[in-house]
């Protein structure tokens, strides 16, 4: 059987050619430090003096992911071995090289603060007002990562231990348990009640309230058995054309994918207003009447995989909703009308020669509103040659969690809080978007040459 080579995502050796300085200013370029120094410089002229060079450091964590340098600790013996590498860095040669510690105190300030996050919508604005950023379509997927500490061991609560009373309730008390069910119910966490209930939240809620402690998680790998992990989950929303990471969320890895899709698209839509996608595609783990609804309402059409829930067969209709005639052949995908969100379906090519054909069982068009289901009609149709090709645009995503898991250190996180880990993939994540940036200028500068 012969390899085959697949083409890479971007090419990483135009910024690998460059000598270390060279490379590293054109990374550093793209990113605007000042919302970290905000948090972690000194505030009063009062106390003692401040000696820590805080830009050299913050430009030697997102240096340390492109490098691949895994602990802090070798990153020091980088700073305190290579003089070349310390000034590369931004470190005068009279600077003393920060310790462990002083990383550590400087990490956990800009965990706590929501910096780094505004750090990356930069880099991504400097990008799309050089116009590499135009994408229509805009990928969502998960990619697991495990955190670094075992899983605690579960305690049994006194709730699982105390056994249901069996048999039927009595009329009284179950009106009176459907009432105490609601109101737990209401009171859940945002993430932990329905997808549809976050249509109505704030994106600034969505995001805050997601749950970041590490726990045990599952999946199902190519062969369709469950793999667990103990760990979070890092959930993407990248274009498909520009392979930019757009939105990112990180979550605890018991999170049902699903439960990101509408957060990760509010972000689209409201962070990156000028941004106008015209399709959002994802696998079957999204194919949820919320995540159609909320595709629907910033105004894009969904390429979602339909994931069959127990429903019977539709009569009249085939495997992508499209009508058949009497004798079961398929209609076939004509067009799709924006002004009044109608799927246009024509006579079956089998009709030709068909003796029902000018029978009034057998009518020559089909037409049908999306907003009737917008799980089953989507724009273009399913099954049509336009649905299977944005549907493919759709590794764009997986090969972005790949290369940010072969390249950029995502699956070694080594912090236990769930706190310093989501700092630890957001720098994955920016230095991955600077880079993108600087092999994208250094491309456009390699055109004008010529």
């Amino acid at each position: 059987m012969p390899i085959i080579r697949q083409e890479s995502l971007f090419d990483m050796q135009v910024l690998y050619d460059l000598e270390p300085t060279h490379r590293f200013n054109s990374i550093l370029s793209g990113i605007d430090i000042h919302p970290i120094l905000a948090v972690v410089t000194k505030k009063s002229r009062f106390g003692p003096p401040q000696t820590l060079n805080y830009a050299a450091m913050t430009y030697a964590l997102i240096i340390r992911i492109t490098e691949r340098i895994p602990f802090i600790k070798d990153l020091i013996k980088r700073l305190e071995g290579d003089l070349r590498f310390k000034v590369d860095c931004g470190f005068l040669v009279s600077d003393e090289i920060p310790s462990e510690a002083s990383y550590s105190r400087m990490i956990t300030l800009v965990s706590e603060s929501d910096a780094l996050e505004i750090v990356q919508e930069r880099t991504l604005l400097l990008a799309m007002s050089e116009g590499f950023v135009s994408d229509e379509t805009v990928a969502i997927d998960a990619t697991h990562v495990e955190a670094r500490d075992r899983a605690p061991q579960k305690k049994e609560s006194e709730a699982e231990r105390k056994p249901n009373k069996r048999g039927r309730k009595k009329k009284e008390e179950r009106e009176q348990w459907l009432l105490e069910k609601a109101e737990a119910e209401a009171n859940l966490p945002v993430y932990e009640k329905k997808i549809a209930d976050q249509l109505e939240v704030p994106l600034l809620e969505l995001r805050t309230s997601i749950p970041t402690h590490p726990e045990w998680g599952v999946k199902k790998n190519s062969e369709g058995k469950n793999v667990f992990w103990f760990g979070f989950k890092c959930h993407l929303a990248v274009g498909t054309d520009s392979q930019y990471i757009l939105q990112s969320l990180f979550s605890s890895g018991s999170l049902n994918d699903g439960k990101a899709a509408i957060p990760l698209l509010k972000g689209v839509h409201e962070r990156l207003a000028s941004l106008k996608i015209g399709y959002a595609t994802m696998d079957a783990g999204y194919d949820y009447a919320a995540v159609y609804e909320q595709v629907y309402r910033i105004g894009a059409h969904s390429i979602i995989a339909y994931n069959k829930k127990n429903e019977p067969e539709p009569i009249g209709f085939d495997a992508h909703f499209a009508p058949t005639c009497v004798r079961e052949h398929s209609y076939r995908y004509d067009s799709f009308d924006k002004k009044h969100e109608t799927l246009k379906y024509t006579r079956p090519s089998q009709c030709a020669d068909c003796p029902l054909a000018h029978d009034s069982l057998c009518q020559k068009v089909y037409k049908v509103k999306i907003t009737k289901d917008l799980r089953k009609y989507t724009a273009p149709a399913r099954g049509s040659l336009k649905w299977k090709q944005l549907y493919k645009a759709r590794s764009a995503v997986e090969r972005v969690n790949a290369y940010l898991k072969g390249y950029f250190l995502l699956n070694q996180i080594y912090h236990r809080t769930g706190k310093k880990a989501k700092l630890h993939v957001d720098l994955v994540q920016l230095a991955y978007n600077a880079s993108k940036l600087a092999i994208d200028r250094l491309k456009a500068l390699q055109v004008l040459a010529a």
